[in-house]
């Protein structure tokens, strides 16, 4: 931390001396010694969510376990067990789900919870205790949306022509994951329903066409994992609207900023920032506070992606990074010339030598910029939060942004 505040001064002081300085001491640096200098520091985050949801007055961890606890979910997982020991990317998801840490299990629920409480009076009617169950309801959905989103990914492609009984798991597995996400998001589009509020209906399914549009964003390879795109030399690259119907992806690939906000929202930060929205709605709050949920709820979930990128890029896990990731973005930006990588395995991203790509991209500036991606976005959310209200909601909400 000591050693990244004081780049940060030299920065200030003279971008120029920084530049040389940086070049000069990363060049010298083994992988493991860069490694150690731009590991963020450790923040107990379990601490954290363990105050917000004594605000909110109840255990968010698993806002979906009235789903995990049905007949229905326990049928499946019944067949999800044989696929146990298998390295089909359902398990994978299943394991981050169920096992994972902040970088996987960004509260999302809680999130929404403390906003819609942060509006909220101290006096108790029957229409604020309405109001409570229905954000509740809503908290839970948007998690079950999220997390059957998730499972759906976990799908792998297996050809026609290449299937035998060495791919039977993978096939196997295909059908669980498809059996899994369908369940949930069916469920989740029931509860959605039962709310019986037209607005927060439409405002949640533009979220979800933009979870399905993020699939075909930009190059794909055979798994249908993400590819970044060529860097491009000319063209600003500044901070897009998140105005998804606004959005032209021949305009945005190739700009690291532009192609990672984009990718970003797609995938579901669109998801939370239109619960948050909604959240507004179901609390009778007008049109200019709604549309400072959006915003605020865009930004968080921004900043925690630019962290948890950061993590998985300067952690000691041997774990795949995404290739479309900010710390990727900015070092073929920086350098060029490392797209030939990626290039040559456009068919399979598992073909990359993610070790050797790693130390390439430390040697870049690539991770301070996504720090600094980081530190704008949880400015900007802070900034809309404060907006909104001054209690302590929000002061939990503000630790939650400003911790990774």
């Amino acid at each position: 931390m000591a050693s990244y505040a004081v780049s940060r001064a030299l920065r200030r002081v003279s971008p120029f001396f920084y530049q040389k300085r940086l070049e000069s001491t990363v060049a010298s640096l083994t992988k493991d010694e860069i490694l150690i200098l731009l590991r963020p520091p450790f923040t107990n985050w379990s601490n954290v969510i363990r105050d917000a949801e004594k605000v909110v007055g109840y255990p968010t961890s698993f806002m979906n376990l009235r789903c995990l606890l049905s007949d229905e979910f326990a049928n499946l997982a019944l067949y999800l067990r044989k696929l146990v020991g298998s390295n089909h990317l359902v398990m994978q998801t299943a394991k981050n789900v169920l096992y994972g840490d902040s970088k996987s299990l960004q509260p999302w629920g809680l999130i929404i919870l403390l906003l819609s409480k942060s509006v909220k009076t101290t006096s108790s009617t029957p229409q604020i205790k309405k109001n409570d169950e229905d954000t509740r309801v809503l908290a839970e959905l948007t998690e079950m949306m999220r997390t059957g989103h998730l499972i759906h990914r976990g799908i792998v492609n297996v050809p026609f022509a290449t299937r035998s009984k060495a791919t039977d798991s993978a096939i196997f597995g295909n059908k669980i994951a498809i059996l899994l996400g369908d369940y949930l998001l069916v469920t989740a589009n029931g509860m959605l329903a039962n709310l019986r509020n037209s607005d927060v209906s439409y405002i949640i399914s533009t979220a979800l066409k933009d979870l399905s549009e993020g699939e075909f964003f930009g190059e794909r390879d055979e798994q249908n994992m993400p590819l970044p795109g060529k860097p491009k030399i000319t063209g600003k690259d500044y901070e897009i609207t998140f105005d998804t119907n606004a959005m032209d992806v021949a305009d945005l690939l190739g700009k690291p900023r532009k192609e990672w906000t984009a990718r970003t929202v797609y995938n579901g930060v669109s998801l939370l920032g239109r619960s948050c929205q909604s959240a507004m709605v179901l609390d009778r709050q007008n049109r200019e506070t709604q549309n400072q949920a959006y915003q605020f709820g865009c930004h968080v979930g921004l900043a925690w992606q630019a962290a948890t990128e950061i993590q998985q890029l300067t952690s000691d896990s041997k774990e795949k990074f995404c290739l479309a990731s900010a710390p990727v973005l900015f070092a073929l930006d920086s350098n060029p010339e490392l797209y030939k990588v990626i290039d040559q395995a456009k068919n399979d991203v598992k073909d990359v030598d993610y070790e050797d790509l790693k130390f390439n991209i430390l040697k870049t500036d690539a991770v301070d910029k996504t720090k600094t991606l980081y530190e704008e976005h949880a400015k900007r959310a802070t900034e809309y939060i404060e907006s909104i209200g001054q209690n302590e909601s929000v002061e939990m909400i503000k630790k939650l942004i400003n911790t990774f």
